[in-house]
């Protein structure tokens, strides 16, 4: 039985080892500048862009795209969730959303010239199935460890998925740096890059497919596909008022809804940031992400091991203040490469464990049966997924047309996220999740 769990654990690995080419080489590195630059192209003389007869400025239309992806998220991603916990397809479900994903990122290959809509529609697409197939992955980590297991299990996950998003960016990064000599532009060479990360989702998606059993849902309230799906609008208010019973679950949740749309702003936009802002090339930009990425399996791991010592709750605290100290340097202390090179290896550190220990917290406050359901909303601001703080960020950015600004913009977040983390009673929410009487 050992042997059996500890194969179906590698197997779930394997998918943030297969996913996280996308937020890597995708949102992180390669898309934001080069949409950016495909949208500053085709822009008028003002740098504006008319989008289905709307106005916006083009360097805000990548972060715009994010929250539009979001808002979207926030109808499909709950109704996920109720498939998911109603209808026992875990299995099916993980591998349409993935695949879905793949292959929308398999198609930015043929984004080019005045392609911005369908550059555009294609990350939609994709960022919402990614999000979709992580309520699906995040929910498996229930099944797959106990309570006193998962800060471990899930530090191991997104270690993992750091090392496979890592050895991408690295084969992406020498392929970039040697395309010239090759005879391929930079541009076709962004677009291969592009259409890598969708390739390796799409592989890497079927060690978790063969090796993950197909759990099935305690929850009580079973129904049919086909009831579900008709649910549509309403199951986002379905599970708003079914965690409204644990009102500690959700101030934890509200809590990280904040301070994760800063991760997530800062993940989606540094490379945005550094191109635009401090006029750093792609080339250094990869090499800077890539470092991030494995300083981060590091990082997790470390953060694993102080929640052992100090508690989860304390170890999230010491990331915020972290995190608060990397926003204020980007916007004082940020000119060139050297000081985006240590603002890369701090961001880096701290990012796993934030995530980690997010995600195995929260997993401690769900009633069971209810595990896809609730991680519904909590994907809502995970990677590559957070609407209000990207949205801000362009709003500043198009009023006042300064990056650095914008990027200060992201410290309220953090702020706020750890003040409410300080005041959440965790302990009570893990008690209250599990009493018998709340299944």
């Amino acid at each position: 039985m050992e042997r059996k769990i500890k194969k179906e654990r590698l197997g779930w690995y394997f998918y943030d080892w297969a996913n996280s080419a996308f937020p890597t080489t995708v949102i992180t590195v390669f898309l934001g500048p080069y949409l950016t630059s495909i949208a500053n192209a085709v822009a008028d003389k003002n740098g504006m862009l008319s989008i289905f007869g709307i106005d916006i400025s083009s360097g805000a239309y990548f972060p715009y795209l994010v929250s539009i992806s979001v808002l979207l998220q926030v109808i499909i991603l709950p109704l996920i969730g109720g498939l998911v916990d109603k209808t026992n397809m875990k299995k099916l479900i993980l591998g349409i959303t993935a695949y879905i994903g793949a292959f929308s990122t398999l198609a930015l290959f043929f984004l080019e010239g005045e392609r911005i809509l369908f550059g555009g529609l294609m990350f939609l697409v994709a960022n919402i199935a990614f999000g979709s197939s992580a309520v699906v992955y995040n929910s498996i980590l229930n099944d797959i460890a106990d309570i006193s297991e998962r800060d471990s299990v899930s530090s191991k996950g997104w270690a993992f998925g750091y090392i496979g998003g890592g050895l991408l960016l690295l084969l992406n990064l020498i392929f970039y740096s040697k395309a010239e000599s090759f005879g391929v532009s930079g541009g076709f060479a962004v677009r291969i890059c592009l259409a890598s990360a969708g390739a390796w989702w799409a592989v890497f998606t079927i060690p978790t497919l063969m090796w993950v059993r197909n759990y099935k849902s305690s929850s009580q309230a079973r129904a049919n596909f086909a009831k579900v799906l008709k649910s549509g609008f309403g199951q986002l208010f379905i599970t708003l008022k079914s965690i409204r019973k644990y009102p500690k679950t959700l101030f934890f949740l509200l809590a990280y809804l904040m301070y994760n749309d800063g991760v997530q702003a800062v993940i989606t936009l540094a490379a945005q940031f550094g191109q635009e802002e401090i006029g750093l090339e792609i080339s250094f930009l990869t090499t800077v992400i890539l470092i991030v990425q494995f300083v981060a399996f590091f990082g997790s791991l470390a953060f694993g091991y102080l929640a052992d010592k100090i508690g989860s709750k304390n170890s999230l605290i010491v990331s915020l203040v972290i995190w608060i100290a990397a926003v204020a340097y980007a916007f004082l202390y940020l000119y060139g490469e050297s000081e985006f090179m240590i603002l890369g290896i701090a961001i880096g550190f701290v990012l796993g464990g934030t995530q980690a220990l997010s995600r195995s917290l929260f997993s401690k406050m769900i009633p069971k049966g209810r595990e896809a359901e609730y991680f519904s909303l909590y994907e809502l601001s995970e990677r590559g997924t957070s609407w209000l703080a990207p949205l801000i960020f362009g709003v500043v950015y198009q009023f006042s047309g300064s990056y650095r600004y914008a990027i200060l913009s992201l410290l309220l977040f953090f702020a706020i996220g750890l003040v409410m983390l300080l005041f959440a009673k965790v302990e009570e929410a893990i008690s209250e999740a599990n009493k018998p009487d709340s299944l």
